[in-house]
């Protein structure tokens, strides 16, 4: 079994709705994005998947979410929870392809010591 991760960061703003905090109110943070994919075999090359496929499949998505106000684009409540589903679910939409490639995880820091892992 081989496992690579690629990670990637963007830029947006979020409040979280009916929350009682300081969170409420609207703020920005620098995320950086993790994903985790997983194999049993490698190529000829001895490549599990090019790094550069997942990290570009990774920067469409999160391309989408830069610079952007987080609560406009999720229908959900833009928690580090939520936004972890958001982008496995689209990842892995994307990894289809690939049936011998699974999709571990995504993991998103909305700082440098908070993180929110989504995984199925």
């Amino acid at each position: 079994m081989f496992k690579i991760s690629v990670s990637t960061t963007f830029d947006a703003a979020h409040f979280l709705k009916d929350y009682d905090g300081k969170c409420a109110n609207l703020h920005g943070h620098t995320w950086r994005v993790e994903a985790e994919v997983e194999g049993q075999t490698t190529n000829d090359l001895g490549l599990l998947i090019d790094f550069g496929m997942i990290k570009d499949y990774l920067k469409d998505i999160t391309s989408r979410l830069d610079h952007k106000l987080l609560n406009d684009v999720l229908q959900d409540n833009p928690t580090a929870e939520n936004i972890a589903r958001y982008i496995f679910k689209e990842l892995k939409a994307k990894l289809v392809v690939y049936p011998e490639i699974k999709l571990c995880a995504v993991k998103v820091w909305e700082s440098p010591n908070n993180a929110a892992t989504y995984l199925e």
